[in-house]
């Protein structure tokens, strides 16, 4: 059950408050700053990638990491998903909590970081990493909190911006290798793991929004055998 799932948890249709953040205030800080920038930060339409992917599979409980604004938690709801959605910023969830009950539909809303959150092992039949910004660090938390968040028959689902190890991605001052990858996530499968998708396609992408301008995805979706 998704009741209590995780710190920094809140009831449906309501964002947690503020002091129930789990993690890093300065990545926090950095993400509220980033949102409360502009009135929108995304498209406010569903990641292309997660619409493919999702729509064969058997709604369930499904966890929407780094959900910003809601738009895929929104989508996964209207089909029958019980989601639960988290994300570092405060401002976005805010912003998606207000979405969500303009869409009619019942979210469970996580303020944490994915590594900080506290989530019950083997929760989720659908666990979603839209282009997710999770810090690398050397014992690999985030990656394992990503597989290990699953349940047994369920699948991961991560998809990231191919092409931003170019230089010119990299003249923003943004260093590809302080974050993960799909590849890092696929050097830890064991026989527990079946790969479904490991690949890079063009991307269906929203338009509008921040990220528009990238034109390829690296796609890896996983599925726990036992």
């Amino acid at each position: 059950m998704t009741d209590n799932i995780a710190a920094g948890s809140s009831a449906y249709d309501s964002p947690p408050p503020a002091d129930a953040y789990a993690g890093d205030p300065a990545v926090r800080a950095e993400w509220d700053s980033r949102y409360a920038d502009r009135q929108q930060l995304w498209s406010g339409r569903p990641n292309g990638a997660l619409v493919a992917e999702a729509s064969g599979l058997t709604p369930g409980r499904v966890l929407d990491v780094g959900c910003g604004e809601g738009a895929d938690a929104i989508w996964l709801a209207r089909g029958g998903w019980d989601v639960t959605a988290l994300d570092v910023s405060g401002v976005a969830l805010e912003r998606a909590a207000r979405h969500a009950r303009d869409a009619g539909v019942s979210i469970r809303w996580v303020h944490a970081a994915l590594t900080e959150a506290a989530l019950p092992p083997g929760s989720f039949d659908l666990v979603s990493a839209q282009y997710p910004a999770l810090l690398r660090t050397a014992d690999a938390a985030a990656e394992r909190a990503l597989l290990t968040a699953v349940a047994p028959g369920g699948v991961l689902l991560l998809v990231h911006h191919a092409g931003v190890d170019t230089p010119q991605a990299q003249d923003s001052g943004f260093d590809p290798a302080d974050y993960v990858w799909p590849a890092m996530v696929a050097a830890l499968l064991d026989d527990d793991w079946e790969v479904e998708v490991d690949e890079q396609r063009p991307r269906v992408a929203p338009e509008g929004g921040a990220g528009a301008h990238h034109t390829d995805d690296l796609v890896l979706r996983v599925r726990r055998l036992r």
